[in-house]
């Protein structure tokens, strides 16, 4: 059973949060240009369990990491923006470390004030928070354990890694899940046992393996599966298309064909692209047209081109889908909406998704930033996640560590 913020106040040595200083496993891993915040979803998502901290009496330090640094201190991944945003957000000054457990830490964690708010900096300067050394994330973790009362759980994005601040330190300290955590699995959990029909899954991104187990998953739980992006040019040569230079893993056709087959054996609508938007390069200024999945190759270049989208008869086609159906999750771009040409079809799916009637679900990472980008706002969704690999883990029925550390399985 998930053991959430009010366990804390009957945890032994506790009785209450007042006065304590708990520790926040947050993730802000936050896109950044130079130092400014092109998306700040993820700092948003962790406020609620902060104020809730600090109204029960609770000073709260906020760990975290941003990108991936190579062990070692990277000015470039700094959580320095954060804490700045952060502290507009909650109004308030919010402390900032220029280590991780070091001596500014140290100092930061000891100087905080009643109902204060320390952000540490970025767990990953440090080689032991990933360590697959179980033994130094364990030390790791013991350095960080020092700094708190109380530890909880919240960064959904990194709760399915076995990291030093996710699994080692809820062992450590008495441990809750946090506000976002405990949202997240509800929205799961009414995808994977209580959809509303139709149920419709939209898979996009770049590579079909990634997706495999969460395929092979949910194909049995759902109605309709709709699927677009880089993955589709899989698909469309299973079928036996060929597709140009489009990205194609060879070594997936047999497992797609599998897929396809059980699909229809079970029943389930499997909705591929019919023509997609093919470009002479990978480039935002590339020429393109648009070609039917039957002749990606006949193109006006000397070489064959590449699909970047999927087509506008492929777009209308899934947005159809979509705003019939009573559950939709969608996990992954269409295209590459990062330019304006191939941003087609993902807008369309996300503004399909806005108009739909029924429970709709955003499956976090880039599908996220694309609604986002779009000028799309979390409050035309039904939910936004802020783990888009946690969340296909569950959808897959893999466990999670770092809820498990904190009482769910």
């Amino acid at each position: 059973m998930l053991r959430t913020i009010e366990s804390l106040n009957s945890s032994p040595g506790l009785g209450s949060l007042e006065g304590t200083k708990v520790i926040v496993r947050a993730d802000l891993n936050v896109p950044l240009d130079g130092d400014t915040i092109t998306d700040d979803g993820r700092i948003r998502a962790s406020l609620t369990t902060i104020r809730e901290l600090q109204d029960a009496g609770a000073s709260v330090v906020v760990v975290s990491h941003l990108g991936r640094p190579d062990g070692a201190p990277d000015p470039t991944f700094s959580l320095a923006p954060v804490a700045r945003r952060l502290g507009e957000l909650l109004g308030q000054s919010v402390e900032f470390a220029s280590d991780t457990v070091g001596e500014s830490a140290r100092q930061t964690v000891a100087a905080l004030a009643p109902r204060g708010v320390a952000l540490l900096e970025n767990l990953r300067f440090n080689a032991a928070e990933t360590s697959k050394d179980a033994s130094e994330r364990a030390e790791f973790a013991a350095k960080l354990a020092t700094f708190g009362d109380a530890f909880v759980s919240d960064g959904f994005g990194v709760v399915h890694r076995k990291h030093a601040s996710v699994f080692e330190l809820a062992g450590l300290l008495p441990s809750a899940a946090g506000r976002l955590i405990e949202t997240e699995l509800g929205v799961l959990e009414r995808l994977t046992s209580t959809p509303e029909r139709p149920y419709t899954v939209v898979l996009g991104g770049s590579k079909v393996s990634d997706k495999l187990g969460v395929i092979a998953h949910l194909l049995p739980k759902v109605d309709n599966l709709l699927i677009g992006g880089g993955m589709m040019f899989t698909f469309i040569a299973a079928q036996g298309h060929t597709v140009g230079s489009s990205l194609l893993e060879l070594d997936q056709l047999d497992t797609v064909r599998t897929y396809l087959a059980d699909a229809a054996r079970l029943g389930v609508n499997v909705v591929l692209p019919t023509d997609t938007v093919v470009a002479s390069a990978f480039s935002a200024d590339a020429e393109h047209t648009v070609r039917g999945i039957e002749s990606i190759e006949s193109t006006p270049w000397a070489t064959a081109g590449l699909g970047l989208d999927i087509g506008p008869d492929t777009a209308k086609s899934f947005a159809e889908v979509i705003r019939a159906s009573g559950t939709i999750f969608w996990n992954g771009p269409m295209g590459v909406f990062e330019f304006d040409d191939f941003a087609h079809g993902t807008r369309t799916v996300a503004r399909a998704l806005v108009e739909s009637v029924g429970f709709s679900v955003v499956g976090g990472g880039d599908s996220a930033a694309a609604v986002r980008a779009f000028g799309f706002s979390d409050d035309d969704f039904g939910h936004i996640s802020t783990g888009g690999g946690a969340s296909l883990d569950v959808l897959e029925g893999k466990s999670l560590p770092g809820v498990a550390a904190v009482g769910w399985a």
